[in-house]
């Protein structure tokens, strides 16, 4: 059996699930925001033990690699290395945007047959975003865009595209064209890591464990505080 523990901390969503074999086994979730280093390792243990198996069983920890926000990619990512160090299992990092479109793909129940767009909010007008296919195939680079009326104007010429994630409320306030279609059930999700993670598992595709890092994107920037003392 090959158990494997996805961690989600890209976003204000803390996510765990653990699946056997590239099938959902369990997994819990929190949409709190600023939770992650409370929640991560608490959400992991619990699936262990609920669902009767050893850390030693496990057989791969995947990261969702960003982009998203910076400290809980960090987050998520110290945890994930922990585990991989301590039990001596492979590291597979997921494209944040890539488990998006995937995770819509299986909740999303209307007919649909055009692009997926999964964003995350980037703050101000800004969002991470990457197009893809039905088969999940990138349409696309990751990029951060600043969204106003024109943004993605020729996807929506030629196709119905599927707007979703934290950021796409950005997009609903000023895009009003036929072919957009708002959904706002498919956020950021372990769940959407199963299928990925197990394919990368089964081709091995794992990263180094010592000198992996997230995918960030944009540089973090410290804001100096403006409370006295703290600066």
């Amino acid at each position: 059996m090959n158990y494997i523990i996805n961690i989600e901390t890209s976003t204000k969503v803390c996510g765990v699930s653990l699946c056997k074999n590239g099938k959902l086994m369990d997994q819990i979730e929190s949409k709190e925001g600023n939770s992650h280093a409370a929640n991560l390792a608490p959400f992991i243990d619990s699936l262990i033990k609920r669902n009767s198996i050893k850390y030693n069983e496990l057989s791969a920890i995947a990261i969702s690699k960003g982009p998203g926000s910076y400290t809980g990619l960090r987050i998520g990512t110290s945890t994930a290395k922990g585990l991989c160090f301590a039990l001596d299992i492979p590291l597979i990092a997921v494209n944040t945007l890539e488990s998006m479109a995937a995770h819509a793909r299986n909740i999303y129940k209307e007919d649909f047959s055009g692009i997926f767009r999964p964003m995350i909010d980037a703050r101000r007008m800004e969002v991470y975003s990457q197009a893809f296919d039905l088969k999940l195939n990138s349409l696309d680079e990751v990029k951060a865009i600043v969204v106003d009326e024109d943004s993605f104007r020729a996807e929506l010429d030629s196709s119905v595209v599927l707007f979703f994630g934290d950021g796409a409320e950005k997009c609903m306030e000023i895009i009003n064209h036929k072919n957009a279609i708002y959904f706002n059930q498919a956020e950021a999700s372990a769940l959407g890591m199963v299928e990925l993670s197990y394919s990368k598992f089964q081709k091995q595709e794992f990263e180094d464990v010592a000198y992996f890092e997230p995918f960030y994107l944009k540089e973090f920037i410290a804001a100096v505080s403006k409370v006295k003392g703290l600066r």
